[in-house]
């Protein structure tokens, strides 16, 4: 199902850009990259640190080396919670994920705006197109990250060349289509994390907006090493992560996509039938209808066709009224009316299983006619 809204005009040629940068214990690479985003030209709107709970000093070395920096505090734990704050946050037109951990390189922050003017819902970073690279990535990790793109690609119809980066940009109004859980909620009862909390929010995302529809755009980023700390990464443990991810993010686009099952239509019963409703008397108030909710726009579903064989709608004609019997005279019985068919609506056979009913493949587009290398 297609869910995507029809925006207009309303985008703006010179969108407002907010920088999300979700840290924990990250001040000393702070020194570096921030001033480096907001050197960035044309300058971003506000620069946004979301800050985990950071014990070196990560907030008052964001304030001291940009002292316009907006700083969020998390509400859970986890770099989907920070990322989740970050956006709520945010008021400029387009969102772009930016790490602390200088990996990321600010002068490709015109690269990701420049896509989303030129039609892209999601600018995804790639280090694998034509003009992207990492100093930072394994041979282990690239095989992974081969593998995991190979199954993302079969289950959303996608052309993804690098599902795990993280560098990615948005127009901030497809927000509400991401549905990540809301910033507000309480801790996990459990003391766990709920999902898309954790380090699986770069693959919901990239799998939401691809059963949304949307409009993707790869653009080549190049990866560099990080700075100063230890990365959290875990290879195995975060790859059967977004495996886990991609198989429960398939089941939720299914359930999605899967239409909504009619009630029996009602039937009004003849003039005159015990049952049929009256005319209330002149001057009385009819009970007023129950409220019904109706869906938003983008959630309505068409109509079906008619189909070619389906027989006309037949009319009911009203017998013509009989003589009253007379006394003493045999009646004959009244004459049955014949069976009329019923049509069964016919559906061919196998259609849930060849995937004929699911959304049409979401395509992803290459910034200024590259192609996946």
């Amino acid at each position: 199902m297609n869910k995507r809204p029809d925006h207009g005009p309303r985008r703006p040629s010179q969108p407002r850009v907010s920088v999300i940068v979700p840290t924990r214990n990250e001040a000393r690479n702070l020194e570096v990259v921030l001033p480096a985003v907001a050197a960035v030209r044309p300058a971003v709107h506000e620069v946004i640190v979301v800050d985990g709970d950071s014990r070196d000093g990560t907030v008052e070395t964001a304030r001291r080396v940009l002292p316009g920096v907006r700083i969020v505090r998390q509400t859970r734990k986890g770099k989907g919670n920070a990322m989740a704050c970050g956006f709520a946050a945010a008021t400029g037109d387009a969102i772009v994920m930016f790490d602390a951990d200088g990996s990321a390189d600010p002068q490709e922050i015109p690269r990701f705006v420049a896509a989303l003017v030129d039609g892209a819902d999601f600018a995804k970073g790639s280090r694998f197109t034509k003009g992207g690279g990492s100093d930072d990535i394994t041979l282990l990790r690239k095989g992974g990250n081969a593998g995991l793109n190979l199954i993302a690609n079969t289950l959303f119809g996608t052309r993804y060349s690098d599902l795990c980066y993280g560098y990615n940009a948005f127009w901030a109004d497809i927000l509400p289509l991401l549905d990540l859980p809301a910033v507000d909620m309480p801790p996990h009862p459990d003391g766990g994390m709920y999902w898309g909390d954790g380090f699986e929010i770069e693959t919901v995302l990239n799998c939401r907006v691809a059963a949304a529809g949307l409009t993707i755009t790869e653009v080549p980023s190049v990866e560099k090493e990080r700075m100063f700390g230890e990365t959290n990464l875990r290879t195995f443990a975060d790859g059967t992560r977004v495996l886990r991810t991609l198989a429960a993010e398939r089941r939720r686009a299914g359930r999605e996509d899967r239409p909504a099952v009619p009630g029996p239509a009602a039937v009004a019963p003849p003039a005159g039938h015990p049952a049929a409703p009256t005319t209330p008397p002149t001057g009385s108030v009819p009970p007023a209808a129950p409220d019904r909710m109706v869906p938003p726009a983008h959630q309505r579903r068409p109509a079906p066709r008619p189909r070619a064989d389906a027989p006309a709608p037949q009319r009911l004609q009203q017998q013509p009224s009989r003589p009253a019997p007379q006394p003493g005279t045999a009646q004959p019985a009244p004459a049955q009316p014949a069976p009329s068919p019923v049509a069964r609506e016919q559906r061919p056979v196998g259609a849930e299983r060849d995937g004929s009913a699911r959304p049409e493949r979401t395509g992803v587009r290459y910034a200024w006619g590259e192609e996946a290398s």
